[in-house]
């Protein structure tokens, strides 16, 4: 454990925003797998509201600072992909 005054505070703070981000990136760990599942049934109306859903969620947890924007793009390119693979 840290001695420094700072430090502590610092270790303290660090745990308040992990406990206040973790069911924002449970909740999008979700929304990615239930389009991933919805692709690969196969069922394409259920894969684009699942691809929405998944794609909102990425945005909203990047403007948070949950994850970064650039994981969040990558994240969204990659199910992107996946969806118009289904639809041909």
């Amino acid at each position: 454990m840290a001695n420094i005054k700072s430090q502590i505070k610092r270790v303290k703070t660090n745990r308040a925003v992990e406990e206040r981000n973790k069911p924002v990136r449970s909740a999008l760990k979700s929304k990615v797998r239930k389009f991933r599942e919805a692709a690969v049934s196969g069922d394409v109306k259920q894969a684009e509201v699942a691809y929405q859903d998944a794609a909102k969620a990425l945005d909203k947890a990047a403007s948070s600072g949950v994850i970064h924007k650039n994981q969040a793009a990558n994240r969204k390119s990659a199910i992107a992909q996946q969806l118009s693979a289904l639809k041909k």
